[in-house]
């Protein structure tokens, strides 16, 4: 009886072991079948420059879905948005203020989006359990964000009508180059010291009680500003890679001098990471420089030094090529969005691809009413192929910002600084005799470091915002952005590459 029964389980066994052979047979040669489709990352690359000179931005939809999924595969954590809709929704993009993803349809909807991709993803991850396709939840915006690796995955979503767009959110083109070796990192990072060369007279001006004032604020009238507002009772959000746990004067010393009796907020929307420190550099300067105190230290004064602030680590650096990081960003959008004391946002970082994601988060920020400022790009190794206006900065919702030299007759980008019909202001922040760029807080200390490129012209007009929607409190965005634009250096007429020219905070707040 004994005998009968290990025979039986021997052949069971045996069946078992034939089975799991096969179906590591099958996984193993569609795992080969799907490596022979796999597109380079140069070919990649160069369908998306192709596309950009074609039409000044690059969008996932015009890509194939073997050159998507490759993207996908390409990006290392395979971490793909997907926005999705009911079948009989249109003109989702323009509704997202009104669309509840907790209510029935929507969650039957997602639910139904999740099957498709657990179906097919199954066939190849054969452990894989549905509750954990997605990598982050979303609580806003109608789309997930989920590991993909099946290509018949990327085709099946991409012919339903439940599906909005489908994109690798960590790729990005010059992340790859030289036979797939890395060539980004920490980009915009580094060398936010304090510059102890800086001359009083022609650098900065002293004002009282012990602050310093960039020279480049008297080419948009920002001290004849404060004599009528200094940014009191506006709330600015600077979404970037935090604020230094070194710097006191946006620390501790945030109400010091001139500057009293207002808040500041810092919070971090970066996944994986629980701390709102600066470890970049970057987002600290661009912090300084729209809300700094008027000091008794002697360091650098910020343009709204009365505004309220709210920093946001959303980015470990300027250049987005993570998934976290496009992550981090839409969740910087989404929460100024539903906080209704935030009236600005200023965003200094970007990337050359759209990131849906991230363009559904401003849609909702504009539509809850939200002033936005993005950095038109500056030129690193991974931009200097193109020097068009990068996303953000390209969508029409926002106002892009880039930076020019300090001629008096004519517009002068920076020597880094990109430009593009997009553009709709430009700040003087480069000196063309010797370069030197406007003033700003450093990492730690009281001695001010040097900022350039588009970034710090975007945090400068952000500042500019904030006195003008001080000095009118009752305003609306549209208003306040009129106001703006009418006080321009070029209104009535727009330039090709620099908008409506210079702001102007004097005549803007008269």
């Amino acid at each position: 009886m004994k005998k009968i029964f290990y025979l039986i389980v021997c052949i069971a066994f045996a069946i078992a072991s034939c089975k799991k052979n096969s179906e590591q047979e099958y996984s193993n040669a569609n795992a080969n079948r799907n490596q022979s489709q796999l597109i380079s990352t140069a070919v990649i690359n160069a369908f998306i420059r192709e596309e950009i000179y074609k039409s000044g931005e690059f969008n996932w939809a015009k890509a194939s879905d073997e050159m998507l999924w490759s993207a996908v595969i390409h990006s290392g954590d395979h971490i793909v948005s997907v926005g999705y809709k009911p079948a009989d929704e249109e003109n989702v993009e323009k509704r997202l203020t009104e669309i509840n993803i907790s209510s029935k349809k929507w969650l039957t909807v997602k639910q139904q989006v999740l099957q498709i991709i657990f179906n097919e993803e199954k066939k190849q991850r054969h452990n894989l359990k549905i509750e954990n396709l997605e990598v982050w939840k979303e609580k806003v915006l109608p789309v997930m964000d989920v590991t993909i690796e099946n290509i018949n995955t990327i085709k099946l979503l991409r012919q339903s009508k439940l599906i909005r767009y489908a994109e690798p959110m960590g790729y990005d083109p010059e992340k790859f180059e030289n036979n797939d070796k890395v060539l980004i990192g920490g980009s915009g990072c580094g060398g936010y010291v304090g510059d102890n060369n800086l001359i009083e007279g022609s650098d900065y001006t002293v004002v009282a009680p012990s602050a310093k004032v960039s020279w480049n604020y008297s080419y948009h009238g920002i001290q004849n500003a404060w004599t009528r507002t200094t940014g009191t009772g506006i709330k600015v959000m600077v979404i970037d890679s935090g604020v230094s746990d070194d710097q006191d004067n946006l620390g501790s010393e945030f109400n010091q001098g001139y500057s009293l009796g207002r808040t500041i907020q810092k919070i971090v929307t970066l996944p994986r990471s629980n701390s709102v420190n600066d470890n970049c550099g970057h987002g600290t300067a661009m912090a300084g420089e729209i809300a700094a105190p008027r000091c008794v230290d002697g360091n650098s004064c910020g343009v709204a030094y009365n505004c309220n602030l709210v920093t946001c680590h959303a980015s470990e650096d300027v250049y987005l090529d993570e998934s976290r990081e496009v992550k981090g960003v839409s969740d910087a959008y989404t929460y100024a969005a539903n906080d209704s004391t935030i009236k600005i946002t200023s965003e200094s970082t970007g990337r050359i691809t759209t990131a849906s994601q991230i363009r559904d988060a401003i849609l909702y920020a504009y539509g809850k009413g939200k002033l936005m400022f993005c950095a038109g790009g500056t030129s690193f190794s991974w931009s200097a192929w193109w020097w068009g206006v990068i996303f953000p900065a390209s969508i029409s919702e926002v106002n892009a910002i880039t930076g020019i030299k300090d001629y008096e007759d004519r517009v002068v980008a920076c020597d880094d600084c990109h430009k593009g019909p997009e553009i709709d202001f430009v700040i003087v922040m480069e000196k063309r005799r010797g370069g030197l760029h406007a003033l700003s807080t450093a990492t730690s200390g009281d001695v001010p470091t040097t900022v350039g490129g588009s970034s710090i012209a975007t945090a400068t007009s952000a500042g500019i915002a904030a006195l003008v929607w001080s000095r009118f409190p009752t305003f609306t965005r549209d208003e306040v952005l009129n106001k703006l634009i009418t006080t321009a250096s070029e209104y009535p007429n727009q330039r090709y590459y620099f908008g409506w020219g210079k702001l102007n905070a004097d005549l803007a707040t008269q």
